[in-house]
């Protein structure tokens, strides 16, 4: 048995965690937890919401974030410019209906 560095309860020698805190002991914690901690601007929601905002404009967020592997990076780098010309030619072809509506209003 053992104290308990946050609240000197015993536990045993093989606790990872105290029973009566809930407090993690010290190297007992799961590496991935340590490597999650990033800049809040480097959050999926934040890039998400930069993507729907600003769009391709974005991509840097992606490329400069450290969790995300060259392979997603690279798709979704293409999936970004693939749907905005896409949208963009959808853009300009709403314009050219308008700018032919617009004459045939101006025909009457």
């Amino acid at each position: 048995m053992k104290k308990c560095p946050f609240c000197a309860e015993d536990i045993q020698d093989d606790a990872i965690k105290c029973k009566h805190c809930s407090e993690f002991l010290a190297g007992s914690r799961p590496p991935v937890a340590a490597e999650e901690k990033f800049p809040w601007y480097f959050g999926k929601s934040f890039i998400v919401f930069a993507f729907c905002s600003v769009g391709p404009l974005a991509l840097p967020l992606i490329w400069w974030r450290p969790n995300t592997t060259r392979g997603w990076k690279i798709g979704l780098t293409l999936g970004t410019l693939v749907l905005s010309w896409f949208l963009f030619q959808a853009t300009m072809e709403s314009i050219r209906v308008l700018k032919e509506y617009y004459q045939l209003l101006g025909g009457l």
